[in-house]
């Protein structure tokens, strides 16, 4: 897989999320359409789209241990200012306290998640200067753009060896606990794997694997149909198309080539 093109989203009311993402997170407009919308924010791009015949909504008292959890990290480059902005719209604080500081052993990034109006995980970073992507440390805009998808998985060996045959590699991995990630993830005694992946191409936006050792990780109560709310999709340009599922039922959509054009059903703007 050469690049992390987007990721699309399913929601149940187009315009009020797009409001919302617009809003309270810096994106715009590039192509509507009736039942979605692509949103682009610094460099990188979102889709929002209402599936025809609604599905389940999010999964209630979902938590951030949960196997169906995949949030976006959204880099700012002022946390106070960038938290302050958000706590004026309609989100559902994840994290306990505001935003967490995290040690040196994970990079003393500032952090936060939080939840959409409906129930997406989403998730404010801010890098201390020299960390993370360099773009990442200019820019004058609040909300710079999105530097990861993350997935919590049941098996981090497995995911690892499933990723890394559609052709990402491993650029990263911590072992994250203590008290401010507990406070992060509202999980008391949290013990997290993440290990980040990278494409051929591009190392932003990257796809990261939260392994939970504790708490343990909930399993998919059942399959997650397309119309899902839950039902998140990573899009990558490859060198082949199709659709497939990761061994924890993470959607995933492989396209031979980046839209150019506006594809069909869309209006620039």
């Amino acid at each position: 897989m050469n690049r992390l093109l987007r990721v699309r989203i399913n929601v149940s009311d187009l315009a009020r999320l797009t409001d919302f993402y617009c809003e309270a997170l810096g994106f715009v407009v590039v192509q509507m359409a009736e039942r979605g919308v692509r949103l682009r924010l610094g460099a990188q791009t979102l889709e929002l789209v209402q599936p025809e015949v609604p599905g389940a909504p999010y999964p209630a008292d979902s938590r951030a241990t949960d196997v169906w959890f995949q949030h976006v990290a959204l880099v700012v480059s002022d946390m106070a200012a960038a938290y302050a902005h958000l706590c004026r719209h309609a989100m559902t604080p994840i994290t306990i306290g505001g935003p967490q500081r995290l040690p040196p052993s994970t990079g003393r990034v500032q952090a936060f998640k939080f939840r959409d109006p409906d129930g997406h995980p989403l998730e404010l970073l801010a890098f201390p200067p020299g960390a993370g992507d360099a773009h990442w440390q200019s820019g004058d805009a609040l909300f710079l753009g999105y530097d990861h998808s993350a997935l919590v998985v049941s098996d981090v060996t497995r995911s690892i060896a499933f990723y890394e045959a559609l052709g990402l590699v491993v650029a990263g991995r911590t072992l994250n606990h203590g008290p401010e990630q507990e406070r992060l993830d509202d999980a008391p005694g949290v013990r997290v794997d993440v290990v980040a992946l990278r494409a051929a191409a591009e190392a932003t936006p990257h796809v990261e694997l939260l392994g939970y050792q504790v708490p343990p990780v909930t399993p998919l109560p059942g399959p997650l149909a397309p119309s899902d709310i839950a039902s998140s999709r990573l899009v990558f340009e490859s060198d082949r198309a199709a659709e497939l599922h990761d061994p924890d039922g993470h959607a995933i959509v492989l396209v031979q080539s980046p839209l150019t054009q506006s594809p069909a059903g869309y209006a620039s703007r």
